[in-house]
């Protein structure tokens, strides 16, 4: 007979609400869900914790390849200049750097990432870890004659991560932003057979939507700076999202960031992509912009929310827990038991991965962690 495992905690929550009453969840030596029970029918063996039983995390966006420039971008210094020093400062890879950031995600309760990537900096870590990585394999090229040769790289890079055996990974190819991806790359990406779900950064500084709105701003000075021709880019008058999203209208989206979304927007992206995920990265956000994304208006129109952590580049570590923490101390009102379903079952869903991952459901492997004032961390 297998044996069971069985956790008990101040309170449960199951992916979706926290349970009433004292409930034990029991599991199976692989992690596997087995039940959730009142503790009177529990049996002996309960291990108890002083905090909420939580389903593991799925943090949506990072950066993994990144970690090693923890501090070595000043904040406050707004999108395009923290991009200019990303770029020019990024150097080489560093496992030691990845592996140990890599580390901090699991025992802080991270079970699955949708992870960044340029390159195959990566792609060791991925083969051995315990976290399920989906690899965004990023594209970017605003030039819109080098659009294929672009891609071609891009898709190189993604033959490597479809190597990656076993169930533990995915990947897709997706863009970058809006600024930095020309109407001929988007055409391109669009027709790619089942590359889901994508992935983009949405309107994370005022520069996007100003670029789009008249052809001005800093991006203008960014392009410059790294020799980039935008001349072949014409504004469209309004804000960036409505030009771009219609190409990916049938597919899982995932938009990343969304700092300067407008209810025209957020209204758009329903009515064109109704898979459609908003994914906040609220301390990467005040670390670059020093501003939020207006939650209040995300959930007043229904939006699905998840949460990601961004880079160690933006942020000063990676974890969920902390990015719920920076939500409540700005929105207070929202209900705690509604931000954990961002942070786990709609962030699976986003990924495409919510049979295995995001709730307490029998056959599932979340992962179980538990949350106290301290922060959070893994106990199976």
């Amino acid at each position: 007979m297998t044996q069971q495992l069985k956790f008990k905690g101040t309170a449960l929550f199951d992916g979706q609400k926290i349970l009433s009453g004292d409930k034990v969840l029991i599991l199976s030596e692989d992690g596997t869900i087995m039940d959730i029970v009142s503790a009177d029918l529990a049996g002996e063996g309960v291990q108890e914790e002083d905090g909420i039983l939580s389903p593991g995390f799925v943090n949506t966006h990072c950066h993994l390849e990144l970690s090693h420039m923890k501090g070595i971008i000043p904040e406050g210094t707004g999108l395009p200049a923290f991009l200019t020093q990303v770029m020019e400062k990024r150097g080489q890879q560093d496992d030691a750097a990845i592996k140990t950031a890599e580390e901090a995600m699991w025992e802080s309760g991270i079970s699955a990432v949708g992870d960044i990537c340029n390159g195959t900096a990566t792609l060791t870590s991925k083969q051995h870890s315990p976290i399920y990585y989906h690899s965004f394999v990023e594209t970017m090229g605003f030039v819109p004659v080098a659009a294929q040769s672009r891609l071609d790289y891009s898709l190189s890079v993604l033959e490597q991560f479809r190597r990656l055996n076993g169930d533990m990974h995915s990947c897709s190819v997706v863009p970058h932003a809006p600024y930095s991806v020309s109407k001929a790359l988007f055409s391109l990406l669009s027709v790619i057979p089942d590359n889901t779900p994508i992935s983009i950064h949405n309107q994370e500084t005022a520069a996007e939507n100003q670029l789009y709105a008249d052809k001005t701003g800093a991006f203008l000075d960014f392009y410059q700076h790294f020799g980039m021709d935008a001349s072949a880019f014409v504004p469209t008058g309004g804000t960036s999202l409505p030009a771009w999203l219609p190409y990916f209208k049938h597919l899982p989206v995932i938009l990343v960031h969304n700092t300067f979304s407008t209810k025209e927007d957020v209204v758009f992206t329903k009515q064109h992509a109704p898979d459609a995920y908003w994914c906040l990265c609220p301390q990467a956000n005040l670390y670059i912009e020093k501003r939020l994304p207006d939650i209040s208006l995300l959930r007043s129109e229904g939006c699905a929310i998840t949460l990601g952590t961004d880079s160690l580049a933006s942020n000063h570590q990676l974890s969920i827990w902390e990015e719920i923490q920076a939500i409540r101390g700005h929105y207070p009102e929202i209900p705690l038991e509604e931000i954990l379903q961002w942070a786990t079952l709609n962030g699976a869903k986003a990924l495409g991965i919510s049979a295995r991952y995001g709730s307490f459901e029998k056959g599932k492997q979340p992962g179980v962690i538990v949350i106290t004032d301290k922060g959070s961390r893994r106990i199976y």
